[in-house]
């Protein structure tokens, strides 16, 4: 709930409630069974000596703490077209591919720019799915489970923010150029949804007061002093609570408004040059604007690039799209090595599927859950790297068959999480009690460092 004082005027109500839904005020529910269940045989496991790790460089106050940026490709980018061509194939189709800059690997033609850049990366080319439908891959890829009627998951970022209540003064999970499906808190809360914004070459929205000082100030002291006690009479559970969500999130609102980290936001301080090498759109503006918030201490960052759903006209609106993305992610990864932020930045690329093999009638790629590609750079992942492989004609009653070691959804989020610092196995209470891992996946320690 927000309170404006004018539905024309009311910034701060409004940014209130967008705070509320992005700014992380995290504390970890454990359950007592987790806890009384941790023994010897995790301390020995390589993932126990990664968390290990990560606390240490978490103490260390030379060492940044992990962020995220996930590009996410929106609409089901085709893998023949992007990470995993096959030209010259039966279902190739009319892409062809580039050499990168890793012995024997190569890439779809459109994406030269990243080709430059694939040393710096790990490519899954074997992620398999089981969500053929739009709005449950998105959920799934988002939260590392399939839809349940009676919980709503957490995002990556949302789980990020969830175990690390330290940052910054604007919200540290940030979703750009977002549409329907921006990454939300699930069980956690609405107050861990990622904070939604547009293109940066416009202003942040609702961040700057629309009347004059005095007028401002006297608004506040009417919310201070008249509104929030009234709302806050009776909501108070305890003594020893001095305050509400409603009163948390105004607060976070306020400090945003004067923050000087919202010029993280103006990718247009950047020079020309910088702005030209991350391409004249608003997914390059948006990926420059990604380093740039990571920057000032921003852990998860959603830039979405729509798209890619090619039922018809695949080779044109899959090339149209990898060019841009191509622009985007070459740029993003190379500032992000330049500026020594990419070991603390773990940079995701991918979408919620992959384009079947088989061209339609209509000169189209369906959708295909059975071996797609995810991009993996920075932030612990291993550089150079190619896990899975599939094959260039799969068999319609085996699809799965021609998928060389696959990765399920779940362990595609188990290994993010575990690169973050993070263990999946850890459960996490939610609103009734109920304990639940924050991912079902195993670890893929063949593309962690």
């Amino acid at each position: 709930m927000s309170i404006s004082f004018n539905d024309q005027h009311g910034s701060i109500g409004r940014l209130g409630e967008g705070l509320r839904s992005g700014l992380c005020n995290a504390q970890i529910h454990l359950s007592r069974r987790r806890l009384l269940g941790a023994g010897s045989a995790l301390m020995m496991s390589s993932l126990a000596r990664r968390l290990t790790l990560a606390a240490e460089q978490k103490a260390d106050p030379g060492k940044p703490p992990k962020s995220v940026i996930l590009l996410w490709m929106e609409g089901g980018p085709s893998q023949l077209e992007t990470f995993d061509p096959h030209p010259g194939t039966k279902f190739g189709g009319d892409v062809g591919d580039v050499a990168t800059t890793l012995k024997d690997v190569r890439i779809a033609d459109t994406m030269p720019r990243l080709a430059e850049q694939m040393h710096l990366c790990s490519l899954v080319r074997s992620v398999v799915g089981k969500e053929g439908d739009h709005e449950r891959a998105i959920y799934a890829m988002k939260s590392g489970y399939r839809p349940d009627p009676t919980l709503e998951h957490p995002s990556i970022g949302s789980i990020l923010c969830h175990a690390d209540d330290a940052g910054a003064d604007i919200p540290r999970h940030i979703s750009i150029l977002a549409g329907r499906s921006a990454a939300t808190g699930g069980y956690l809360g609405p107050q861990f949804d990622a904070f939604k914004t547009g293109d940066p070459l416009e202003p942040v929205p609702d961040v700057r007061p629309r009347v004059d000082e005095s007028r401002y100030q006297r608004r506040l002291d009417a919310l201070n002093n008249v509104l929030e006690p009234q709302f806050t009479r009776g909501r108070i559970r305890n003594l020893q609570e001095n305050r509400t969500l409603h009163l948390a999130g105004t607060q976070a609102a306020r400090k945003m408004m004067s923050s000087d980290q919202l010029t993280a936001f103006d990718v247009k301080e950047e020079p020309q040059a910088e702005l030209d090498a991350f391409g004249d759109h608003p997914f390059g503006r948006s990926c420059l604007a990604a380093s740039r918030l990571v920057e000032v201490g921003v852990r998860c960052v959603e830039v979405t690039l729509n798209g890619w759903d090619s039922h018809i006209n695949n080779h044109s609106l899959q090339s149209s799209a990898a060019a841009t993305l191509d622009e985007g992610i070459a740029a993003l990864l190379k500032r992000l090595e330049e500026r020594g932020l990419l070991e603390s930045t773990l940079v995701v690329c991918g979408g919620e599927f992959g384009r079947t093999p088989q061209i339609n009638p209509a000169g189209g790629r369906d959708h295909w859950i059975h071996g797609f590609s995810t991009l993996l750079a920075g932030g612990g992942i291993r550089r150079g790297h190619v896990h899975g492989a599939t094959g260039p004609e799969p068999n319609a009653d085996k699809p799965d068959a021609h998928v060389d070691s696959p990765v399920t959804i779940p362990d595609l989020h188990a290994t993010i999480l575990a690169t973050l610092g993070l263990d999946p196995t850890e459960e996490l209470d939610t609103p009734i009690g109920r304990p639940m891992k924050r991912s079902e996946g195993e670890v893929i320690d063949s593309i962690i460092t």
